[in-house]
């Protein structure tokens, strides 16, 4: 890799067309990406990619000036130091919010990235050519903030983020704790029944794996194959069946895991303040997540998960 201050004016106008190109598409597909669902925010990425554009046919025109029409390539993974850029695709499933956030770190950092290859020079030609680089740069941001703020006022842009989360309880928190509810308080029967007509740990622990992975099998399958989600807005199929019953298997092996200890009283006591932790967990998401009071949410559950709880407890202790 090469060292930044040891690449020439040539080289340095070659990079930063790379750099613009390699911008000017990751703004275009969050574009791509956002054009359905948020319109607005896909409206501004679509004008940033084409100033991006703008500014590499300016690029291209000073170094063809310059030094010709062949133009070598220089990519920022080939010089040491530099900050690479994230894939649009790793950048996209994180949600709107990250696409907002890598946005305004990739404008910062191609303004630093012209401001420190200035600040080098000492020839007065390449300073002005960098300089007109910066300058560039500078007022793209400031574009971008314009286009924004016209395009994207805050009542827009709080709407878009309400959108953006109510997807996100419909495709992940939903068939999370639908899970989640199911493993724990499904499998409390089975598990505590176990216990209590055995005394033996070990017994208790066998059971509740294999309730624990069972159930979450079943879910899963029944997450998946309940609707395609192109009418619901829930998401694809597959992946709701996966967080449905990667939670159900969870929730259930959460209060198993205590009847590894080999004493059975010490167990029971564990395994018990776990399945209070467990109940608590599911009555706050609940609550933050479906809008459901937070004592009305306790109550239904912790009610529901004692009645489950007391059924296996006389079933074993018959």
């Amino acid at each position: 890799m090469r060292k930044f201050d040891e690449l020439t004016e040539r080289e340095l106008l070659a990079l930063a067309v790379a750099s613009e190109e390699e911008d000017g598409r990751i703004y275009a597909d969050f574009a791509h990406a956002m054009r359905e669902n948020f319109p607005d925010s896909a409206g501004i990425f679509t004008e940033m990619a084409q100033e991006e554009q703008e500014h590499r046919r300016r690029l291209i025109d000073l170094y063809t000036q310059r030094f010709g029409e062949h133009i070598p390539l220089v990519r920022r993974q080939d010089v040491a130091g530099f900050v690479l850029r994230r894939s649009a695709w790793q950048v996209q499933r994180q949600g709107i919010e990250a696409m907002r956030r890598h946005a305004s770190q990739m404008e910062r950092d191609a303004a630093r990235f012209y401001r420190q290859a200035a600040a080098r020079s000492t020839d007065v030609s390449i300073r002005r050519l960098l300089g007109d680089l910066a300058e560039a740069e500078d007022a793209h941001e400031q574009a971008a903030g314009s286009i924004a703020l016209r395009r994207l006022p805050a009542s827009k842009r709080e709407t878009e983020d309400d959108q953006a989360r109510r997807r996100f309880v419909l495709q992940v928190v939903q068939p999370g704790l639908v899970g989640l509810m199911d493993g724990s308080v499904s499998t409390l029967a089975p598990v505590f029944a176990a216990a209590f007509a055995t005394h033996l740990p070990w017994n208790a622990f066998l059971v509740g794996i294999a309730a624990s992975v069972g159930a979450g099998i079943s879910m899963g399958f029944a997450e998946a194959l309940s609707d395609d989600g192109k009418l619901s807005g829930r998401g694809a199929p597959i992946l709701r069946g996966l967080i449905c019953g990667l939670m159900t298997t969870a929730g259930g092996i959460g209060h198993t895991l205590p009847f590894l200890i080999p004493r059975f009283s010490e167990a029971l006591i564990v395994a018990g303040i776990v399945v209070v932790l467990e109940l608590a967990l599911i009555s706050w998401i609940r609550w933050r997540y479906q809008d459901t009071p937070l004592l009305s949410a306790a109550v239904q559950i912790l009610f529901g998960g004692g009645l489950v709880f007391a059924a296996g407890v006389l079933i074993g202790s018959a």
